[in-house]
């Protein structure tokens, strides 16, 4: 199931593309990312130059949150991914996109999880959040509807969201920090960006094989955690 640790002799292919998209997302992200990824790109210390180690990585994740990465080959479906999520484990793809993908990778690879996700694991509240979306669904029963809800909760919250920050929408899924061409499709003037309401997020159709319709945006970083009660409610988990 879990892969062995990337070593420090990552081919120089791989390590040419980790620099390329490393130096585009950071120039594309100035003042466009949340706080919390910018703080947390800093204190994990990753540089252009190199693909970071997975395992230093991880250590400091415990460390701030209590979380710990695990390598694996292939993404897996929601299932697994959110029993890894119940127990603060995030799944990190070890596999790195391939050059056609630099705009737009479909699926989750190693600079999608590495870059997008792991500093947002040093935020105590996104990690929380997390951590009781993967609790949330393991106590669904399979082929209950709230397990899709909480799918799409996720995607648009971890992969897709947006917070507002200083009057100005800032993003915070790893889907849009680790993609340029999801960047520009959503600060387009023309692309719908709502302000978060959890009904409305629960209901909304998942697609993660082209950029997304609309993006949620929490009018404060504090709603994150505020609506776990609310999700109680609505999906009778409490």
């Amino acid at each position: 199931m879990f892969t062995k640790l990337p070593s420090a002799t990552t081919a120089g292919q791989d390590q040419l593309i980790w620099k390329v998209l490393f130096d585009r997302q950071t120039a594309l992200l100035h003042r466009r990312a949340a706080p919390a990824f910018s703080e947390g790109l800093a204190r994990l210390g990753m540089r252009r130059e190199a693909i970071p180690d997975i395992g230093e990585l991880s250590a400091t994740v415990f460390e701030n949150t209590g979380w710990a990465l695990a390598p694996v080959g292939r993404p897996f479906e929601p299932g697994a991914f959110f029993e890894l999520l119940a127990e603060r484990r995030f799944p990190v793809v070890t596999r790195i996109r391939p050059m056609h993908a630099f705009d737009f990778s479909p699926q989750p690879d190693l600079f999608h999880d590495l870059f997008g996700h792991v500093p947002m694991l040093l935020d105590k509240g996104l990690a929380d959040f997390l951590h009781m979306l993967g609790q949330a669904y393991r106590a669904q029963p399979v082929g209950s509807p709230a397990r899709e809800q909480l799918w799409a909760l996720y995607f648009f919250t971890a992969e897709f969201g947006l917070v507002q920050h200083e009057e100005q929408p800032r993003l915070y899924g790893a889907g849009l920090l680790s993609s340029a061409g999801e960047i520009h499709h959503c600060v387009n003037e023309n692309t719908p960006r709502l302000v978060f309401d959890l009904a409305t997020v629960l209901r909304t159709p998942v697609s993660g094989t082209r950029y997304q319709n609309q993006y949620f945006v929490l009018p404060a970083w504090e709603q994150l955690t505020d609506c776990v009660a609310e999700l109680a409610g609505l999906l009778a988990i409490a």
